[in-house]
């Protein structure tokens, strides 16, 4: 069966804590593309301009695997590795978490590191309100007035979101599951005795 959704955040967010010195700041922030997610980034790297290192983990799409990450002079996989792995253990896709650190003066070590930046992470995602994600198509549904009633009814059963559109006839965009379009179809074709018919988008 197909995956019917997931889940991202409503809204940005930012957490932090010290860690031996150091300040760990995790800024977080819901993006549906790479040059978004690259974006945030920047913004990021300018308000926190004098920081020592800004460390970036993104994950993109339903499945979750467009990803990237980086380590902005930290030991390799001290940093973008174990954001991104934070972000998987939350299950949050379209996401974007940079984690900024001002040295404090004491060294933490590559396992240290990698607790602090997962820790600063999960401090951040752990608080953020779920966002979820439909994974729907788009169909069109074509009726006369005497039925909208009944397709009304259907969508309201069976469908994600809708537009409606009335002109000669009504015509409705029905944002649907891909495992509920076929029930969907038969049950306005029955319901109308034939009378609305629905059509791809």
């Amino acid at each position: 069966m197909s995956k019917e959704f997931y889940y991202t955040i409503a809204k940005p967010f930012r957490a932090e804590q010290k860690i031996k010195g150091s300040k760990f700041i995790a800024s977080v922030a819901s993006v549906s593309s790479r040059d978004e997610a690259l974006l945030f980034l920047e913004q990021i790297r300018s308000e926190y301009f004098d920081a020592t290192h800004n460390c970036f983990a993104y994950r993109l799409g339903a499945e979750g695997l467009d990803v990237r990450f980086g380590d902005d002079g930290e030991p390799n996989g001290s940093a973008g590795k174990p954001i991104l792995f934070s972000i998987k253990k939350f299950d949050f896709s379209d996401i974007i978490v940079v984690v900024t650190r001002y040295f404090g003066g004491t060294k933490l070590g590559i396992g240290g590191l990698s607790r602090a930046y997962s820790s600063t992470t999960e401090l951040a995602l752990s608080q953020c309100e779920k966002k979820i994600v439909h994974i729907t198509t788009a169909i069109r549904v074509l009726c006369s007035y005497e039925d909208v009633s009944t397709i009304k009814k259907l969508i309201n059963e069976f469908a994600v979101s809708a537009t409606e559109d009335y002109k000669d006839s009504v015509e409705f965009i029905v944002h649907i599951h891909q495992s509920k379009i076929d029930e969907f179809e038969r049950k306005v074709i029955s319901s109308t005795n034939g009378r609305s018919g629905v059509f791809p988008v």
